[in-house]
């Protein structure tokens, strides 16, 4: 069978492919998109969006425990798991479907399949019905990641489960240990917790939340103290061991193994690359630690193959990968983009307090040798948070001294997940101190900390 020809051949359909191939259509380019599961990848169905939907339901359950504060009433509040998952499951449905129809949309062929690169600009691709032959001058890689199993501490899905387990979960957990507490641990952590279960993280680092601000980190592992949980760091899960109804896990802290027993156990290890049976190896492709090495570009060294996203390495963060296929796209078609600066990427994490960041913590500024001044904020002095019932958090704005520059601002808080980027567009602007004191903030709105926050670090905050 004759090779079909493209110009651009597109592997994976999360949210770096599709959106890789919608522009470079746009860009009119000639685009096939292979997706081996489900269109919207990871992401739309077994991350961002359906682990959102789930904490919505959790923080409405929140909320009506504390009807009375607000003057309502609410009888004892109850809810039905398996109704709290169908509602997640449509969330993502609705979106996947949605993929589908962009694809048809802007023209692009969509082919179900497992693909392989068999030579330069060549792709073979595992269908149903058979094999189909591809053919391209350039190949976009955005076959993404998935969950890191360690050896002994593998999911189950009956008591040790990975996120997709945690996602369609059959039963609520009682006695819940979560290993790891970056954004997916966390997340869930925060979600079982807050629907009832004693919940216990595990977590390596010094800290909770390892890549914030080490300030956020210490606020964050309060709140989440207060509401119950149990948070055990510098510590690892040696083993578990399995019985039918049961998990004792083995956990080292401070020198020491206590044996702890749960009922259930969710693995959030971190990732691994999808980088397995591509052909990326004999093609000459350099892999480090199941990520492909890429330029700034996400160009991976051989002509024509670009690398996006999960499997080009951190910040693993859809929106990354999203602004990556862009860039390529735009690349392929001849223009000029910037490169994404990984330190430009807000990272937003949904559990109760949300935690929102960018560019650079107060540790790396000095690290990187910057003279700073940093300004805080607390939820507390704003009176749009205390009307919402949320006066716990805080604003951290970071600058340099000598230029104004804005380095790094990290929120703790009530929808910081939103707010922060106020903060993003700034610096991509590349403003400095001057131009956010001078900007008028709407009042009464949360965005008001954001300016007393930089007003601050200059010992000019007001309502504090």
């Amino acid at each position: 069978m004759a090779a079909q020809n493209f110009d651009v051949i597109v592997i994976g359909a999360g949210p770096g492919g599709y959106v890789a191939a919608i522009r470079a259509a746009q860009l009119g380019q000639k685009v096939v998109i292979v997706e081996r599961e489900h269109m919207g990848g990871i992401c739309l169905n077994w991350g961002c969006i359906p682990t959102k939907a789930l904490l919505r339901s959790s923080e409405v359950f929140h909320l009506m425990h504390r009807a009375k504060e607000f003057g309502l009433s609410v009888e004892k509040p109850s809810f039905d798991l398996a109704a709290v998952v169908k509602r997640s499951r449509n969330v993502a449905g609705q979106l996947s479907s949605g993929i589908g129809h962009l694809m048809k949309k802007n023209k692009i062929t969509t082919i179900m399949g497992e693909a392989r690169i068999t030579a330069k600009g060549k792709v073979s691709v595992k269908t149903d019905k058979g094999e189909e032959q591809l053919e391209a001058k350039n190949i976009v890689l955005a076959t993404g990641a998935r969950a890191r199993n360690l050896p002994g501490l593998e999911a189950d899905g009956d008591r040790v489960w990975n996120y997709k387990h945690a996602l369609q979960a059959p039963r609520m957990p009682e006695k819940l240990l979560v290993i790891g507490s970056g954004a997916i641990g966390i997340e869930f952590a925060s979600f079982f917790n807050t629907m009832g279960a004693d919940t216990t993280v595990v977590e390596v680092m010094d800290r909770v939340l390892p890549v914030e601000d080490a300030e956020i980190s210490k606020f964050a592992k309060k709140q989440f103290e207060k509401q119950g949980m149990k948070i055990m760091e510098k510590s690892v899960v040696k083993q578990l061991d399995r019985a039918k109804d049961k998990v004792t896990a083995h956990i080292e802290s401070k020198g020491k193994v206590e044996k702890m027993e749960f009922d259930t156990v969710i693995s959030a290890v971190g990732i691994v690359g999808n980088v397995e049976n591509l052909g990326l190896e004999e093609l000459g492709v350099k892999i480090d630690r199941t990520h492909v090495v890429t330029d700034e570009y996400c160009r991976t060294g051989v002509d024509g193959l670009f690398a996006i996203g999960d499997i080009a390495g951190a910040p693993w963060l859809a929106h990354k990968a999203s602004h990556e296929g862009v860039m390529v796209a735009e690349l392929i078609a001849g223009k000029h983009p910037h490169p994404v600066k990984p330190e430009s990427i807000a990272g937003c994490t949904y559990c109760h307090p949300q935690v929102a960041s960018v560019g650079y913590t107060e540790a790396k500024a000095k690290e990187l040798g910057y003279d700073i001044k940093v300004g805080r904020f607390p939820f507390i002095g704003n009176g749009k948070a205390i009307a919402l019932g949320e006066p716990e958090g805080m604003v951290k704005t970071i600058f340099d001294a000598k230029t104004g520059e804005l380095l790094g601002a990290h929120m703790v808080g009530a929808e910081v997940t939103e707010l922060i980027q106020g903060y993003v567009v700034g610096r991509q602007l590349e403003t400095t101190e001057e131009d956010l004191m001078n900007t008028v903030f709407p009042h009464p709105t949360l965005s008001e900390m954001m300016h007393e926050s930089v007003l601050d670090a200059y010992g000019r905050v007001i309502h504090m």
